[in-house]
């Protein structure tokens, strides 16, 4: 049996947990004991599927895991159209995750709000040249200047749309690849996203520290 699956609902969440566990030490920056972990057979996407087929067919799509992996992290964005909202999402996919097979907190889902372009915005200098900026403080102040990024805030409230706008004036496209790099450079404790952290609590909890 396998120790752990990811299974996400689109390329750019995939992306992301490829660049975090490619990274050097990442078990280290986890705070969780090693645990085997091959993208080939570890991390599955609901192709075709996106946020809303995997939030209504998540026990069928699962299920043919349970038989290769004792515990599973499911995870998807909370914004999209008919969305529930991250309370029902995150109990349905819960219940879905136990349906399939998954007891005893061997399963968990992880819901990331707004969506997982949240996880771009972190202050690293990685972000920056990623997205084709001098800086990160050059983004942070242009997107002010146009109303999308408050000083209030740690994150654009609307991620994907800020994303787009400083690739775009970059002439840079948008693709799975950038959550990669980011994910895979950037200071984790930079995201300042609640649901990166509940991912790593989670593998925390899982695969424990040994003394």
């Amino acid at each position: 049996m396998r120790d752990c699956l990811f299974f996400v609902a689109d390329s750019n969440i995939e992306f992301a947990i490829r660049g975090l566990f490619e990274r050097g030490g990442v078990f280290n920056i986890i705070g969780c004991s090693p645990f085997s972990f091959d993208p080939k057979q570890d991390l599955a996407v609901a192709r075709g599927q996106n946020d809303p087929g995997l939030y209504a067919r998540a026990k069928d799509l699962i299920q043919p895991f349970h038989g290769t992996h004792r515990r599973i992290i499911v995870i998807m964005d909370e914004d999209w159209d008919g969305t529930p909202g991250q309370a029902k999402i995150e109990e349905q996919l819960n219940s879905h995750i136990e349906a399939a097979g998954w007891g005893a907190g061997n399963g968990k889902a992880i819901v990331v709000t707004p969506e997982a372009d949240n996880w771009i915005w972190s202050d690293s200098p990685h972000t920056a040249a990623a997205l084709g900026w001098e800086s990160f403080e050059q983004i942070r102040n242009w997107l002010n200047s146009q109303g999308m990024w408050p000083e209030n805030m740690s994150k654009p409230p609307r991620p994907k749309e800020a994303l787009e706008k400083v690739l775009r004036l970059k002439c840079k496209p948008r693709s799975s690849s950038l959550y990669r790099i980011v994910a895979g450079k950037s200071s984790v404790k930079r995201c300042l996203d609640p649901s990166v952290e509940l991912i790593f609590s989670t593998l925390r909890g899982w695969f424990p520290l040994k003394n």
